[in-house]
C-alpha cells in the first residue's frame, strides 16, 4: 500500500532522478530506446550483443560503411555513456545519434558499453562492468566471437572515452588497466575525457561555492555510492589524497573537453594539471568551449561548436 512517504519528494537531483522520502526513486529521462539497424543518413549500421549474460553486461556496436574500405582494419572506440551513473544507456537516441555521427566521421568501430546502474547496482558496479567490457573487446586481439571486431577492429589502436559520469570510468578502466593490463595484444593509445564527472570536498578554482548546489552534488554521489568515504573518495575525486596517482594511466594520449558554463569544468582543468604534474609519459591535451554548458555536444549536436566538437574527436581518434 502507497503511504505519503511515497508521494513526497525529497529532493530532485539536477532533473536526472527525484528520490522520496520513502528512498524510492524516479528517474527523470534517459529512458527511451531506439532499434540498432543501418542508420540511412550516416550508412552506419548497429547491433546490440550481450558480453556477459549473467552480469547482465551488453553494448551496442557501431560499424562504419566498410564497402569502400574491405581490407582496411579501423580503430576500436569503447564509448561510456553518461548520466550521473544512474540514468541513460547505449540504446537512446541521443547516444546511438552521436555515435552514428562520430563512427561514420572518424571511420572507426564503436562499443557503446550498457552497465548496470545505480542506486540498484550501486557503485562499484559500474566500473567492474566497463572493465570487463573493456576486456572483452581486447579479447579480440587476435581473433574471437564477434566478427565485427575480429575481422574490421585494430585493437593495437584501442581507445576509450565517455561523457560526465562516463569520462570518470573511461579514466578508472584505464587507470586499471595500467594496473593489470589487458592480457592480449590490445593497446591503449588514447582517452578522450568529455565534461568529466569528478568533484571534490572543497572547491577549486572557481566552482561553485554555493551550499545547496554542493550538497545537491553530494547526495547524487552518495545515492549511487552509498558505501563512499565522502566527495574525496578516490572515485569520484582522483586528486584526492591517497588516490593511486595519474602516471599509471595505461594510454599514450589524453583529450579533455570541458565546457565554459559547465559546474564541472574547475575539475576538468584540474584533472588536466594534474596529469601533466604526474610524471605521466603521454601526450595531453584540454579544449574548452565557451559560452557552452554540460553535454552540450548531445543537446544541440548541429551547433556550430558542436560541430567543432565533432572534429576535434574524430582528429584525436585518427591522429596516427
Amino acid at each position: 500500500m502507497a503511504t505519503d512517504r511515497d508521494a513526497e519528494v525529497d529532493v530532485e537531483l539536477f532533473s536526472i532522478v527525484r528520490v522520496y522520502k520513502s528512498g524510492r526513486f524516479e528517474r527523470l529521462t534517459g529512458d527511451d530506446v531506439v532499434p540498432a539497424g543501418v542508420d540511412p543518413d550516416t550508412g552506419v549500421a548497429s547491433k546490440d550483443v550481450v558480453i556477459d549474460p549473467n552480469a547482465g553486461i551488453s553494448a551496442r556496436l557501431f560499424l562504419p560503411d566498410v564497402s569502400c574500405l574491405p581490407h582496411a582494419k579501423l580503430p576500436v572506440l569503447v564509448y561510456y555513456h553518461g548520466g550521473g551513473f544512474c540514468i541513460e544507456s547505449p540504446f537512446s537516441s541521443r547516444y546511438t545519434s552521436f555515435l552514428n555521427s562520430l563512427v561514420a566521421k572518424a571511420k572507426v568501430i564503436a562499443v557503446s558499453v550498457c552497465y548496470r546502474l545505480a542506486p540498484e547496482h550501486p557503485l562499484p558496479t559500474a566500473y567492474h562492468d566497463s572493465l570487463a567490457a573493456l576486456r572483452w573487446v581486447a579479447s579480440h586481439a587476435d581473433g574471437g566471437e564477434e566478427s565485427w571486431l575480429a575481422e574490421h577492429g585494430d585493437l593495437g589502436r584501442l581507445f576509450v572515452s565517455g561523457d560526465s559520469a562516463g569520462a570518470n570510468i573511461a579514466h578508472h578502466v584505464a587507470r586499471l588497466a595500467g594496473i593489470s593490463g589487458l592480457g592480449t595484444g590490445a593497446r591503449i593509445k588514447g582517452a578522450a575525457l568529455i565534461h568529466p564527472y569528478f568533484w571534490g570536498e572543497e572547491p577549486v578554482g572557481s566552482e561553485t561555492r554555493d551550499r545547496e548546489t554542493r550538497e545537491k552534488s553530494e547526495r547524487l554521489w552518495r545515492l549511487v555510492c552509498p558505501g563512499t568515504t565522502g566527495m574525496d573518495d578516490t572515485l569520484i575525486n582522483p586528486l584526492a589524497e591517497g588516490a593511486p596517482g595519474l602516471k599509471g594511466l595505461a594510454c599514450e594520449r589524453v583529450l579533455v573537453e570541458v565546457a565554459g558554463d559547465d559546474l564541472l569544468r574547475e575539475r576538468g582543468r584540474a584533472y588536466y594539471d594534474g596529469l601533466k604534474a604526474s610524471g605521466w609519459g603521454g601526450e595531453a591535451e584540454m579544449v574548452e568551449t565557451e559560452g557552452e554548458g554540460h553535454v552540450f555536444h548531445l543537446d544541440n549536436p548541429a551547433s556550430d561548436k558542436a560541430l567543432a566538437f565533432m572534429d576535434r574527436l574524430v582528429a584525436f581518434l585518427n591522429r596516427d
